[in-house]
């Protein structure tokens, strides 16, 4: 089955950086679009940023721009998620997803990770 493995999350403090990884498997990752998504405790899952399947076209939250990038590399069959001037509400788990094409709707996505946790302290 899929599977898609996020790495690369932890306690960073205000204004920090990290870079989040996700690898997939058993899937023809050059064929799907790749998101990252978000939820922080007793708050709906976010969009936060979805990249196309060649890399070309990505698109994000307003919340991210210019303080997140997403990228892929294919023949890793990994997506990341880089991530600066991070701030305390940017505290969440996030979650990688594939998907047949870019959506910010979750409901677009085939398959999801287990989710790594990010905390930024203040």
């Amino acid at each position: 089955h899929v599977q898609l493995v996020e790495s690369g999350g932890g306690l960073v403090q205000t204004g920090g950086s990290l870079r989040l990884s996700c690898v997939a498997s058993r899937l023809t990752f050059s064929s799907y679009a790749m998101a990252w998504f978000r939820q922080a405790p007793g708050k709906e899952r976010e969009f936060v940023a979805t990249v196309n399947w060649s890399g070309s076209s990505t698109e994000y939250v307003d919340s991210v721009k210019g303080r997140f990038t997403i990228s892929r590399d294919n023949a890793k069959n990994t997506v990341f998620l880089q991530m600066s001037s991070l701030k305390p509400e940017d505290t969440a788990v996030y979650y990688c997803a594939a998907g047949p094409a870019k959506s910010r709707t979750d409901r677009r996505y085939n398959y999801w990770g287990q989710g790594t946790q990010v905390t930024v302290s203040s």
